[in-house]
């Protein structure tokens, strides 16, 4: 059972976690949900569209203009807390990598905190502890934050993420947070190039029987893209597939930017999987 804020998830029951970029570069959307005005809209309809999760994002992944923590701070911590009082059953995500960050978004109402650059703040863990909130436990192979790779190599690309989440999380629950609220990401092109993504996303079913619930955010990342030779607003196809053969491996939270196509994809895979039943089945019964 993943417990996050007041809800609770069996344990094949797919997970959508909308993704909300408070930020004027985001390399997908570039800057579309920077004002508080379209924030709040694009939260409402991802609510509608069938997400469980809201992931609020103050700093762009990549290399851009510099953001403070107090800058980071001021672009997410007023929204969470009205995201908090308008919707609240909902789960309220926040990725950051710093923990002053981390804690003043918990004060705001956040139930989850999304560290996607690997523990490079090892106090983010202790405040996931102190405020009972879940955790992302993510493989960046190593990287600074906002760094993209460079040749990067692995022995094992997928025992690496191994050993790295899995420790990230056994520590998370050693310090208190609660084991049911952490989840591990292999980290799709962080510290990673396209044939490691290829390879973690093949290999999925390895992270599944660790028994931690895995989270995986794929869309419209550049191993999609240059899989199919695609530019970023051309890559929905190849992230639904990415995403239908995640499901099928046993994945379980999804970071995405198209709620609503996600939906049909998990609820099919679901379906044919055994673990969903068909909404409507009428065919050759009439």
């Amino acid at each position: 059972m993943l417990r996050l804020g007041r809800r609770e998830f069996a344990a094949h029951e797919p997970v959508i976690m909308a993704i909300v970029n408070r930020t004027p570069d985001s390399f997908y959307d570039q800057g579309a949900t920077f004002r508080d005005e379209p924030a709040l809209a694009r939260v409402e309809q991802a609510v509608a569209d069938g997400a469980a999760i809201i992931d609020i994002g103050g700093v762009k992944a990549g290399p851009g203009d510099e953001v403070s923590a107090e800058e980071e701070a001021r672009r997410t911590v007023g929204f969470v807390a009205e995201v908090r009082r308008r919707f609240p059953d909902v789960v309220i995500s926040v990725d950051t990598w710093r923990h002053e960050v981390g804690a003043a978004v918990c004060e705001a109402g956040a139930d989850l905190l999304n560290d996607a650059w690997g523990g490079v703040d090892p106090k983010l863990a202790e405040v996931a502890a102190r405020y009972g909130v879940g955790l992302v436990c993510t493989h960046a192979g190593g990287a600074e934050p906002r760094t993209r790779p460079h040749r990067v190599t692995y022995d094992d690309v997928v025992a690496d993420i191994l050993k790295v989440t899995v420790g990230l999380a056994e520590r998370a629950v050693a310090l208190g947070v609660p084991r049911e609220s952490v989840l591990i990401d292999p980290g799709h092109d962080f510290g990673k190039n396209t044939r490691h993504s290829l390879e973690a996303t093949r290999r999925l079913g390895e992270m599944v029987e660790t028994g931690w619930p895995v989270l995986v955010s794929l869309s419209n990342k550049d191993f999609v893209g240059e899989t199919l030779d695609r530019p970023v607003k051309e890559r929905v196809i190849g992230t639904l597939a990415t995403t239908a053969v995640s499901a099928w491996l046993g994945a379980q939270v999804y970071r995405v930017h198209e709620v609503a196509e996600t939906r049909q994809v998990l609820d099919m895979v679901a379906t044919i999987a055994g673990h969903r039943e068909p909404a409507v089945a009428r065919r050759g019964l009439a």
